[in-house]
C-alpha cells in the first residue's frame, strides 16, 4: 500500500519505519522546508529521532498534492494544536483515503478531540486513531509493542491492521474513539503528576497510590462523557499511563519531577521552550472541556491550579488524603 506520513517528527518517523517494515510505499509530508531538506540529504532528524537513519527509499516533499493523491493510508502525525490547519491544506486532495490519527490530546477554545476535529474539515467516514504505550525511540528500533486501534469503519480496521501490524506491533480494535482519545489526553496529565511526585521524594507506595486514584478518576470521566469504561484497561489507558508515568523518557514526567522538586519558574519556563510538554497544553484543554461539560473531576482542578501556580506541588499529599 501507498502511505502518507503527515508530519516528521520523532512518531512521525517511527510510524513510517514501521509502515514500511511491511513493505509499504512511504512518502513523509512537512509544511516545514528545512526539515524535508535535512531529511532528504541525511535520512535523518537528528533532533526529533537521534541516531535513526531512515532507508533510502522512503520520499520526502513538501507538495501536498503530491504526498496525497497516490495514496491508501494518510496519517496524521502532527500536534494537535496544527491538525485543523493541516486538514485545510490536504482537503482538496484526501477524496476517499483511509486516515489514521496519530495524535494525542484537546484542541484549545474548541476542546475537541482530534477525531472531531477530522470528521468535521474532511466529511470523512475512514477514520481510526491509535493510541498505546509506544515511545517513538522503542518504536523505532522494532521494539514489540501494543496499540489500541479506534474506528467504526470495518475497511479501515481492515486496511490499517494489514499495513501497520506485524510480529512486533499487535493492534487491538475498539470502536471506542472518546474512550481511546481521552486516555490519550489524560496520561499527558497524569505523567506531570506522577513526575511531580517524584520531584517530592515520596515513596513508590504513594506513587501507586496516586496513580490507583488517577485510573479511577479516568474511568468515571471516560463513562460521564459517553465512553466505554472498559477502554482505561486497553493499551490506550493503563498501558499508556504506565509508560508515560513511569519513565525518564517522557518529557510531562520529566517537567512534572522539575515542578515537584521546587525549581525556579524561569528553570521551569526554560523547559517548556525547549520541550515540547503536551500535558501542559492538554491540561488547559482537558480544565476547559470538563467545565464546558460541568462535570466535576477534582483531580483535574487540583494540578490545573499547581501548574499554573494556584496552589503548591506539596499540597497533593493532603489532596490525596482527603480526596473522596
Amino acid at each position: 500500500m501507498n502511505i502518507t506520513i503527515l508530519g516528521a517528527g520523532a512518531y512521525a518517523l517511527a510510524l513510517a519505519l514501521r509502515f514500511n517494515k511491511n513493505n509499504n510505499k512511504i512518502i513523509i509530508w512537512s509544511k516545514v522546508k528545512e526539515e524535508i531538506d535535512t531529511l532528504t540529504k541525511t535520512k535523518m532528524n537528528e533532533k526529533a529521532l537521534p541516531e535513526v537513519k531512515m532507508p533510502n527509499n522512503f520520499v520526502y516533499t513538501t507538495n501536498t498534492k503530491k504526498a496525497i493523491e497516490g495514496s491508501d493510508i494518510v496519517v496524521i502525525a502532527v500536534a494537535t494544536k496544527f491538525i485543523s490547519s493541516v486538514c485545510d491544506e490536504v482537503k482538496p486532495y484526501i477524496k476517499d483515503k483511509h486516515i489514521v490519527i496519530a495524535s494525542k490530546g484537546i484542541e484549545q477554545d474548541t476542546y475537541n478531540f482530534a477525531s472531531n476535529i477530522v470528521k468535521t474539515k474532511l466529511k470523512t467516514k475512514k477514520l481510526c486513531t491509535i493510541s498505546g504505550p509506544s515511545f517513538a525511540k522503542d518504536m523505532a528500533k522494532d521494539e514489540l509493542v501494543g496499540l489500541s486501534l479506534a474506528t467504526t469503519n470495518n475497511k479501515t480496521k481492515q486496511s490499517v491492521i494489514k499495513a501497520l501490524s506485524s510480529d512486533t506491533l499487535k493492534i487491538r480494535p475498539t470502536n471506542d474513539f472518546l474512550g481511546v482519545e481521552l486516555c490519550g489526553t489524560l496520561k499527558n496529565v497524569i505523567a506531570v503528576t506522577s513526575g511531580m511526585l517524584d520531584g517530592m521524594n515520596v515513596s513508590e507506595s504513594t506513587k501507586a497510590m496516586f496513580l490507583t486514584e488517577s485510573l479511577n478518576d479516568a474511568r468515571i470521566l471516560i463513562r460521564k462523557l459517553g465512553g466505554n469504561e472498559k477502554t482505561i484497561l486497553s493499551y490506550a489507558g493503563f498501558g499508556d499511563i504506565l509508560l508515560t508515568c513511569t519513565s525518564e523518557s517522557s518529557r510531562n514526567y520529566s517537567f512534572g519531577r522539575l515542578l515537584g522538586s521546587g525549581v525556579s519558574k524561569s528553570r521551569l519556563d526554560e523547559y517548556l521552550k525547549n520541550n515540547t510538554v503536551e500535558g501542559v497544553y492538554t491540561l488547559k484543554s482537558i480544565y476547559g472541556l470538563i467545565k464546558s461539560k460541568k462535570v466535576k473531576m477534582p483531580f483535574i482542578d487540583f494540578i490545573y491550579d499547581v501548574v499554573f501556580g494556584h496552589r503548591k506541588s506539596s499540597d497533593i499529599l493532603n489532596f490525596l488524603k482527603e480526596k473522596k
